[in-house]
Order: structure tokens, then sequence, then C-alpha cells
């Protein structure tokens, strides 16, 4: 099971993804994981990842993102519950730390629904929609836009369920229930 929840910054989004994953995980049983792709770059970042784990509670196992996601995965039971929060952070250090191409992007998230899907690992993923802003003025940003964006329809396409949240409301755009055959 694949879930992609996006929404825009400050919407609520990590509250909806961490009460789904939960509501998983204690249906499947196993472990869950928090795959972080934010790093302490500056106080104000620290402090939030400060806050995050606060909030989250006791009994996550954190991991921290690689640029080769699906490698994240090494250290995640098969059967596992893994909420990736969130891939804007990924792909704007993709792009610009390892500078990764759209097509490499792609192949990175490729790789990581592959073996999250052959391993039997839930996996929710959040991103923000960055695209309901008014148009950038500047290439760059429009360089960015294009590979996150380019993501997100991978991913839409790929997840069993997608999720938009706006103002602290799931609004479900795609829909399956985790069922038998999802169990470890």
């Amino acid at each position: 099971m694949i879930a992609f929840i996006s929404g825009g910054a400050r919407s609520g989004k990590s509250e909806v993804a961490e009460r789904l994953t939960l509501e998983w995980q204690k249906k499947r049983g196993g472990k869950r994981y928090y795959l972080a792709t934010a790093t302490g770059s500056d106080a104000e970042m620290t402090a939030r990842i400060e806050r995050h784990r606060r909030e989250r509670g006791p009994g996550w196992i954190t991991l921290e993102a690689s640029f080769a996601l699906s490698t994240a995965l090494d250290e995640v039971e098969a059967g596992g519950t893994v909420l990736l929060d969130c891939l804007t952070l990924w792909a704007s250090r993709a792009l610009y730390e390892a500078g990764f191409d759209e097509a490499r992007g792609l192949t990175q998230l490729s790789e990581l629904l592959a073996e999250a899907r052959n391993r039997r690992i839930v996996l929710v993923v959040v991103s923000n929609d960055l695209n309901e802003d008014l148009p950038p003025r500047d290439a760059e940003t429009w360089r960015y836009l294009d590979f996150l964006q380019g993501l997100h329809r991978r991913l839409a396409l790929d997840a069993d369920r997608v999720i938009e949240v706006v103002a602290g409301l799931a609004i479900e755009w795609k829909k399956a229930a985790l069922d038998a055959k999802e169990t470890p």
C-alpha cells in the first residue's frame, strides 16, 4: 500500500499522514518508521525537527533519507510501515545538492515504490503542493517546480491512495482500502 499526501505549507499534511500511518501500523502490526528528509541546517529547521519528534511521540524509528531513496528502506523490516516526510525537501536536495535531473529523480522514486511493494512495506509519502501559488517569475524556480511536479504526477499515478489536505481537512482523490493481501 502506497499513499501520497499533499497540500500547502502548514495545511496539516503531516498530522493526517501520521494518523494514517498509525492506523495502518496498528492493523498490520510490525514496526513504524519515520523517514526524514530534512536536515537541521539552521536554528529554525532544527527547532521544527525537534517539535515534530515531540508531537509524533514514542514508538517511531527515525531514519534519514539519502539521495538513493530505496536504500533508506534497507533498515526497514519487511511488512513495516513507513512515513516519508517530505518529498519536497528531498526533491530540493536531490536537484541542488546531488544535481539530479528529472529522469534520475523519477528513477529514484520508482525504485523506492518498487522496493516498498516488493517487501510489503506500507509507505506514506508527504509533499507540499507548490503549484497552487502564483507562477514564479524566474527560470530556476520553474525548474524546481517542474522537477517536483513530475515526481508528484508519478507518485499520484502509482499510489493506491492520494489525499490532498486543505486547512486540516483530508480530501480523498484516490482510495484503496488496506486489505488482507497487505497483511504481513
